[in-house]
């Protein structure tokens, strides 16, 4: 048994979305604001936090407010004109989450409560959890109550202005509620509550263009309890400091799963262990007589020293003349528990040994004395550990269990945002063995009769490089066009490559080796080579018209024309905006390489030219491209790549004023700064550069003789050597590598208004900031 996905609809911007759960871990990877935290938010809302009721109107879509208050404004006309009410029509604007599992036929017994037919004999099986009004007609009767209430004020109002002679203007005040969702924002806790019903598996369709096709319930009954019930168990470490949100609950036994404490210190993690697991008061058994005997001699021998301690200060009391003939004795005595050993700040210590006159010593210190990031990792740890044996029962949890209770075969843990609490070099370790630490019973390890799924949402690279593609979730942000606030869609990483598994090797091992953040990333930059890496950004940090791309998120990946194809599969499946700087590569008839020449049937060499875009092989057709169609637009994916190569220039070179064709990005910065070149100090290529613009009588000349230079000189070195110019400003960037960026710079600020992440509304910006939620998440 197993999560297969879970589809999450109408919550924050998550729409309409479906997240595939790989069979182990599964990790949620994004820019900042696309979703991430509304789906483990929605996981915690709907099954852990189920009793709570931790929902707040914030979490409803934020598109769907006008359709809600322009419910409630048909309601109220209705209501004036004392006509029929319409009937409350909510479903379309309800959250909900989709729980899709794979079953088998012989674990019947842990899903009989949601069977959708006596016929089903294994396979899927689906639940929605819904969150709904209680009573459709009592909250419609309350808000036109409320909207009556609020009518009736302000008429009396204006009637009083009127009766003392004064402007009603004065009068007029914005008297709560004025719509449907004002009413909700107050009272939408007192009103809505959640349903669980059964779906139906035939039903269960695939997602179109990236968004999930739930299916309607057509009128279903909520079933009774609480379906997960001995059948998931639920575990939580959230992103806030405390770990968890007055802690970290489980839903099957309604019990809380390890510790109740938000402490993270290990000492306060050890002690409710102890009580869960150990302690020997609890349902004693053979092992625990020895230490139950052990603790009654202590016991005895030290309420002795307690006698003979308060022997004396009693005697004095009497003097007072307590206590009397018929007053009860005192008698002090102590319960010696072991439990409380650990409730002190040395409880958990660190031990430092150390050589001191040629012997071996140890010296403790206070687990506060350790670092904070392997404070972290240690306490992170043992929680997983706790929430792994409370849900095996290990020690005494298997006595406080009811003897009908079964133990829910299937274990979800949700972790937020791990690396809040680790250092960067434990990230990639604390994810390697999360879900082994998880998995270490007798029990559980390979074994199938117990499945635990852990979900990890990220903004780590880090930890994502550590991962699979297979288990990476990509939240990818919906610019606002069919909704009226953007959304948000998931992609299984996994399947971008289809079948190419030597693109898909490739791929992988060359953001491990590079380490790219390009899962977190606003755009991408692919780039030539190491002096592209060195002087792209240096030109966008020196230029002010590129201010906008040194504002965003942007990762960089050095990977040849030769490979920049080979993201090509990565890119179009997450729908990274990208542009890719590339050299145009050219070659004579016979497969040589040689500087651009017109009209001698030269091509290129550069294979995402030649098969990604613009997909043009010929050097000349490469040349009299247009800017404008040096783009290319993914309507349906809803983003754009651009390819930036060397294009013709115009410059005045001797007196003549020539078309210049550059084949490197060392040429092109030459013949972009031919002035600046031509007086440039330093050595090595600049030096010959400026040698070559001296003893050069036209620009063929001059061509071939940056070409022979470019043969013997270190191109990065070059790269290097301009960074130490003077005012980077006097160096200009290239035509082509300027006309690119300039694109990249238009795209993300397109992207960012289309986001919500420029102008916001003041309603809408004052409504997040009261759900203390980002607009990204809110919507």
């Amino acid at each position: 048994m197993r999560i297969e996905f879970v589809e999450i609809g109408n919550f924050r911007k998550l729409i309409s979305t479906r997240i595939g759960l790989s069979a182990d871990k599964t990790v949620f990877v994004g820019a900042n604001n696309s979703g991430k935290t509304s789906a483990i938010t929605a996981l915690r809302y709907f099954l852990v936090d189920r009793e709570r009721n931790s929902f707040c109107f914030n979490d409803f879509t934020l598109s769907h407010w006008p359709g809600i208050d322009a419910m409630g404004a048909d309601w109220e006309a209705a209501h004036i004109a004392q006509q029929a009410l319409p009937e409350p029509e909510w479903d379309a604007f309800l959250p909900f989450l989709d729980v899709w599992m794979q079953v088998e036929e012989n674990e019947v017994h842990y899903v009989q409560g949601i069977l959708p037919t006596l016929d089903w004999a294994g396979g899927r099986l689906g639940v929605r959890v819904r969150y709904e009004p209680k009573d459709r007609e009592q909250l419609q009767k309350d808000y036109l109550t409320a909207r009556a209430d609020a009518r009736d004020l302000q008429t009396a109002g204006a009637a009083l202005a009127e009766e003392k002679g004064q402007d009603a203007a004065q009068f007029q005040v914005a008297i709560w509620p004025q719509t449907l969702v004002e009413f909700l924002q107050r009272r939408v806790t007192r009103y809505f509550t959640i349903h669980t019903y059964v779906l139906d598996p035939t039903a269960c369709v695939d997602p179109l263009h990236g968004r999930a096709q739930p299916q309607p319930l057509n009128g279903s009954e909520p079933i009774d309890g609480d379906p997960f019930k001995g059948l998931i168990r639920i575990a939580e470490i959230s992103a806030q400091r405390g770990f968890g949100h007055a802690g970290e609950s489980s839903i099957d036994e309604g019990e809380a799963s390890g510790s109740g404490s938000t402490s993270r210190k290990l000492s306060s993690q050890l002690r409710q262990y102890y009580k869960s697991h150990l302690d020997p008061y609890e349902s004693p058994d053979a092992k625990d007589l020895l230490a139950l005997k052990a603790i009654e001699e202590a016991q005895e021998a030290f309420n002795l020293r307690l006698s003979d301690g308060f022997e004396s200060p009693l005697k004095e009391m009497h003097t007072l003349g307590y206590p009397g003939v018929t007053d009860p004795k005192l008698n002090i005595s102590t319960r010696l528990r072991p439990v409380e050993g650990l409730n002190h700040d040395a409880a958990v210590q660190f031990v430092v040994p150390m050589q001191a006159g040629g012997a071996s010593i140890n010296l403790y210190l206070p687990e506060d004395s350790n670092g904070l990031g392997y404070q972290n990792l240690i306490s992170m740890v043992f929680r997983l550990m706790a929430f792994r044996d409370s849900w095996m029962r290990v020690g005494k949890a298997q006595s406080k269990a009811s003897d009908d209770a079964i133990i829910p075969p299937l274990h979800l843990v949700l972790i937020e945002e791990p690396e809040v609490h680790l250092h960067t070099q434990v990230q990639q370790v604390f994810i390697r063995q999360a879900h082994k630490i998880l998995r270490n019973h007798d029990q559980l390890g390979d074994g199938s009769n117990f499945v635990t799924q852990m979900v990890v949402s990220t903004h780590s690279s880090h930890i994502a490089h550590e991962c699979h593609f297979d288990s990476l979730r990509y939240f990818r942000r919906l610019p606002a066009s069919e909704h009226a606030i953007p959304t948000s869609c998931v992609v299984n990483v996994g399947e971008a490559f289809g079948g190419e598994q030597e693109t898909k090797r490739f791929v992988t091992r060359y953001l491990k080796v590079t380490h790219c953040d390009l899962f977190f990333a606003d755009a991408a930059v692919l780039i030539e080579g190491p002096a592209e890496r060195i002087l792209v950004p240096h030109f966008v940090n020196s230029h002010t018209e590129f201010d906008k791309l040194a504002e965003s998120y942007i990762t960089w990946l050095e990977i040849g024309g030769s490979h920049a194809h080979k993201l090509r599969s990565l890119i179009e499946k997450i729908g990274l905006t990208s542009l890719v700087v590339t050299d145009i590569d050219s070659q004579d008839t016979t497969g040589s390489s040689a500087v651009p020449v017109r009209g001698a049937n030269y091509t290129t060499r550069n294979h995402t030219l030649k098969t990604w875009w613009p997909e043009i092989e010929e050097l000349d057709a490469l040349l009299d491209k247009p800017e404008a169609e040096k783009s290319k637009d993914y309507a349906a994916e809803q983003f754009a790549l651009r390819v930036a190569y060397q294009c013709p220039v115009e410059i005045d070179f001797k007196g003549a004023v020539i078309e210049a064709l550059a084949y490197t990005l060392e040429d092109a910065i030459v013949v972009g700064n031919i002035e600046l070149f031509a007086t440039l100090p330093g050595t090595g290529l600049i030096a010959k550069f400026r040698t070559a613009i001296a003893d050069s009588a036209d620009f063929a000349a001059l061509s071939a003789a940056m070409k022979d230079a470019l043969k013997g000189g270190s191109k990065a070195e070059f790269a290097l050597d301009l960074l130490e110019i003077d005012n980077p400003s006097d160096l200009k960037p290239p035509k082509y590598i300027r006309e690119g960026l300039l694109w990249l710079a238009a795209q993300l600020e397109q992207k960012q208004t289309e986001l919500g992440l420029v102008a916001i509304a003041p309603a809408v910006s004052e409504v997040v900031a009261d759900a203390d939620v980002g607009i990204g998440d809110a919507a």
